[in-house]
C-alpha cells in the first residue's frame, strides 16, 4: 500500500494551484512568433489589417476588411495540426483530449461562420511557418490578391 501511496503522490502536480495559474496565463494567445513572422511578411508585401478584430467569430489575427478576408496563426499543439499531428499529453489524458476536440471543433465553426458572412478564411500552421515559409509566402500572396467571391443574385 505504501508504494501506492507514492506512485499516487507522483501523479500530483508538484506546483501550488496559484504557481501553476501563474505559468498557464503566461501561455500566449496573440503576438506569438509566428504570427509576428506572418505579420511582417504581409505587412512587408504591403497590405494593411487590423489584429485580433473582436467584433469577428473567432478574432482572427489579422483582418483584411476591405478585402473581406482574415488569417488565423493557429499554433500546431492547441489547435491540433493534422500534418505534424503533436502528441497528447500524457497526464490528464481525458481532459486534453476533450479540450483539444472542442478547441478544433469551435475553428471549425468560427470559420463556418466567416465563411456564411462572406469572408474567405487563410488558415496558417505554426509548422509550416518554422518549415516551409516560401511555401506560405506564396499561399498567402496568392490568397489575399484573389478576387473576393460575389453571391450571385440568381
Amino acid at each position: 500500500m505504501e508504494q501506492r501511496e507514492k506512485q499516487k503522490m507522483m501523479r500530483y502536480d508538484p506546483l501550488t494551484d496559484a504557481e501553476r495559474s501563474e505559468r498557464m496565463s503566461r501561455i500566449r494567445n496573440a503576438d506569438t512568433k509566428p504570427e509576428m513572422i506572418v505579420r511582417r511578411l504581409v505587412h512587408g508585401m504591403g497590405y494593411r489589417y487590423r489584429l485580433h478584430a473582436r467584433d469577428l467569430p473567432g478574432n482572427p489575427d489579422l483582418a483584411f476588411r476591405p478585402r473581406k478576408k482574415v488569417i488565423f496563426v493557429h499554433g500546431c499543439f492547441w489547435h491540433r495540426c493534422p500534418t505534424c499531428n503533436p502528441p497528447n499529453p500524457k497526464s490528464h489524458s481525458e481532459f486534453w483530449t476533450r479540450k483539444f476536440e472542442l478547441n478544433v471543433e469551435r475553428d471549425a465553426r468560427k470559420r463556418g461562420q466567416l465563411e456564411d458572412a462572406g469572408w474567405m478564411v487563410i488558415e496558417v500552421w505554426e509548422c509550416a511557418v518554422r518549415d516551409r515559409l516560401p511555401e506560405v509566402i506564396a499561399e498567402i500572396t496568392a490568397r489575399l490578391a484573389a478576387r473576393p467571391r460575389v453571391a450571385s443574385a440568381v
